[in-house]
This record gives structure tokens, C-alpha cells and sequence, in this order.
């Protein structure tokens, strides 16, 4: 019914993520979207300011703050499971493009363009999307690190694969980032003072 749609979206603080691993503190999709979209706002600054790139910053942290509400409907399918195999992927593909239809047939008419952006992806964000990807696997590499440091060894193998994952995309920012700003996470909270 349209109407529901932010009723409906509000409640994607209640997904979990790493749902398959155990965890020190548990994360939902709510906390991960922000900071997505926080980084995915750096790598836009990055770009523009550092490689005279002229990205939308703005834009690109709305779509990181979106880019897993269709994750309110399927949940979050872990990682071993989404991209166990091609037809794995293609499926789970499919079964989030008719969540975020859903989604959008919650809203009204005159604001379903708008949203259908956010959920679909378009040709004319396809850098940003680029740079919410990098985000994406930012945001798991900070979830990592986090992990390790509180002493769960559940998650150093998805550190070091995250880490080499985010070095294969090609994206400059993200090397940016993840050289200037990642090492700091290490630190107490006294050394970041």
C-alpha cells in the first residue's frame, strides 16, 4: 500500500549482517548503510579533490545509505551463500530487484521516480555505484579489523580477503582511503586523541 514505505524501510535495523559468523558485536544493516554512505561520500571527496574527478559526493552517500534497504524483504544472504555460484548470484539478483519493486510500490506515485534510483541502478550513476561497491567492502574490511582487535579470529580470513578484494576493484579512492584512513581503526581510543 502506498504509504508504508518508510514504516516499512525503518525497520531494516532489525537485520542482523554476518548472520553465518560468530560475532563481539553484532551489526545491523541500519549501522552498516550509515557508514557506507559515509565512505562512499569520502571517495567521491577523494576523487574530486585528489584524481580531478567530478563526482555528485552527495549523491553517491544516498546511494550508499540505500543501497541494502532490499535487505528489509530477503535478509542478509551471507556471502558464501549470495555468490556461492553464477546461478546462485543470478537468483539472488532477481529475488532483490522484486524486493526493491515491492519497496517501491509502498510509496506514492509522485515519488516513485525518485526512489526507483536508489534501488534500481541507472546508467548515470554507474561511477558512483562504483564507488558504493568500494564502500560496501570498506565498511566489511572496518567490520574486520574491528573483529580481530576484540580477539574473534572468526574473522580473519574475511579480512584478508576483503582486503584483497578492495585492492582488485580498480578504484583508486578506495586505495586512498584504505592507505590513509584505514590504520587508524587499529588504534585504542586513547591514541586517537
Amino acid at each position: 500500500m502506498a504509504g508504508n514505505f518508510f514504516a516499512f524501510t525503518s525497520r531494516i535495523k532489525y537485520i542482523n549482517r554476518w548472520a553465518l559468523m560468530r560475532n563481539t558485536e553484532t551489526e545491523n544493516l541500519s549501522q552498516h548503510s550509515q557508514e557506507v554512505a559515509s565512505v562512499a561520500y569520502a571517495l567521491a571527496l577523494i576523487g574530486n579533490k585528489r584524481l580531478s574527478k567530478k563526482y555528485n559526493a552527495e549523491r553517491a552517500a544516498v546511494l550508499g545509505l540505500y543501497h541494502d534497504v532490499p535487505e528489509i524483504i530477503t535478509g542478509d544472504m551471507p556471502t558464501p551463500v549470495k555468490y556461492y555460484n553464477e546461478d546462485m548470484r543470478n537468483t539472488f539478483k532477481t529475488i532483490e530487484d522484486n524486493a526493491a519493486r515491492k519497496l517501491l510500490g509502498m510509496l506514492p506515485d509522485d515519488l516513485k521516480e525518485e526512489y526507483t534510483s536508489l534501488f534500481i541502478r541507472q546508467n548515470e550513476d554507474s561511477e558512483l555505484w562504483k564507488l558504493v561497491k568500494a564502500a560496501d567492502k570498506i565498511s566489511a574490511y572496518i567490520k574486520c579489523i574491528e573483529e580481530r582487535k576484540a580477539g574473534n579470529t572468526e574473522f580473519l580470513e574475511a579480512e584478508s580477503s576483503t582486503k584483497k578484494l578492495i585492492k582488485s576493484l580498480g578504484c583508486p579512492e578506495a586505495d586512498i582511503f584504505t592507505e590513509e584512513f584505514i590504520p587508524p581503526f587499529e588504534l585504542s581510543l586513547d591514541k586517537l586523541k
